[in-house]
């Protein structure tokens, strides 16, 4: 069974369903049911058409749901009639069913949950770590959504910055190697871009291509984390990072910055760095301060501290880093790099190993498990 081929089907499906005129969670509801009568009946019987196939199999599903349902029967005679089995028109929803998700009924940070869960293929536990927060709060999050929308029709898409929210991401989700979403985030994003004259677009578009053009640079053979300063900069992808870079130029000249468009600065000042040493760190700082400025997000505020602890030094770092909240995932892991860089090797060490047991994955444990074992190496530990 290629599990693939049905994640990448899903979303398409999705959104042929709710044109017809499903409303979203009995849509959902009815892909669901598709899929998993997919699992069963394709290893024994493979479809020719497997798109044509889940659209007719959900379709059905959906129907045999609203005959069922007697709240749902006025619905049903406004709906087309069942497709015929047999090829499905080649049209790409995805990126229409993120709008639909956006519906103004919704908050913004309920829409982009349950675009994630539904469109993006999100699990619940990832979209909450995107989020900060627990997995129940976001598990009810997502219900709530699910049972707004289930009472509305889909006829008022929502905002592009709802839009660029999730796309965003998606791809950092994607780039982080947990789920291989970023090439579709950026596929998307060009689509988005094609059609809407909007230069925070641009700014997103620009800040995707650059970040994942370094992405073959980021671990080693053995599955480890490589950190930027480390990169073998030879292996980035330069023509991307060019495109990027041109992309933000064209942004930046409408004079309407956003932070997606400050984001993409920041990674093109990275990307536009010879050697880690070249990094021209000033502007990074005064890059991060309009960012801050335009979101106040507390995560912005940890990765200033980082740029002013390379700019003016690692003790005017712990300063800025000071006012950061102390609970806010990999502030210990950006503690222990200050205090390593002011020469306080002991507290490094110890914070290094703090901050691995509250890493978010395993390969970025492990890089924090080398760097403690490093300085207690050379303080004469183990």
């Amino acid at each position: 069974m290629n599990e693939e081929l049905l994640r990448s089907l899903t979303p398409s499906v999705l959104g042929i369903l709710v044109r017809r005129g499903a409303d979203f969670a009995a849509a959902e509801d009815a892909v669901q049911d598709a899929l998993v009568k997919a699992v069963r009946v394709w290893p024994d019987d493979p479809p020719r058409d497997p798109k044509g196939w889940l659209v007719t199999a959900a379709w059905r599903q959906f129907l045999d749901a609203a005959r069922a349902d007697t709240a749902r029967r006025r619905r049903e005679d406004l709906v087309e009639e069942e497709p015929a089995p047999g090829p499905a028109a080649d049209v790409d929803d995805t990126l229409r069913l993120y709008f639909l998700c956006a519906h103004p009924s919704l908050t913004p940070s309920s829409a982009v949950a349950l675009t994630l869960r539904a469109v993006g293929g999100l699990t619940t536990r990832q979209i909450a770590e995107a989020y900060l927060v627990p997995e129940a709060t976001m598990a009810q999050r997502i219900s709530r959504a699910k049972r707004t929308v289930s009472k509305v029709r889909f006829d008022r898409p929502g905002d592009v910055a709802t839009v660029l929210r999730v796309l965003y991401l998606v791809f950092n989700e994607g780039y982080s190697g947990d789920v291989d979403l970023a090439a579709e985030a950026i596929r998307l994003t060009r689509q988005l871009a094609a059609s809407i004259d909007h230069p925070e677009v641009s700014g997103l578009l620009a800040l995707m291509m650059i970040h994942h053009a370094r992405r073959g640079a980021r671990t080693a053979p053995d599955g480890s984390l490589v950190p930027l300063a480390e990169q073998d900069r030879g292996r980035w992808d330069t023509t991307s990072i060019a495109e990027g870079i041109e992309i933000l130029r064209g942004a930046l000249a409408r004079d309407r910055l956003g932070e997606f468009q400050a984001q993409a600065a920041i990674a093109a000042l990275h990307a536009d760095a010879r050697t880690a040493v070249e990094t021209d760190w000033v502007q990074i700082v005064e890059w991060y301060d309009e960012l801050t400025r335009l979101t106040d997000s507390p995560v912005v505020r940890l990765n200033r501290a980082v740029a002013v602890g390379e700019a003016d030094g690692p003790r005017a770092g712990l300063v800025a880093l000071a006012a950061v909240d102390d609970s806010l995932p990999r502030h210990t892991a950006v503690a222990a790099y200050l205090h390593e860089r002011d020469g306080d090797l002991a507290t490094a060490a110890r914070l290094y190993a703090e901050a691995a047991r509250k890493a978010p994955n395993l390969a970025e444990r492990d890089h924090l498990t080398r760097q403690a074992a490093r300085l207690n190496i050379r303080l004469g530990g183990v």
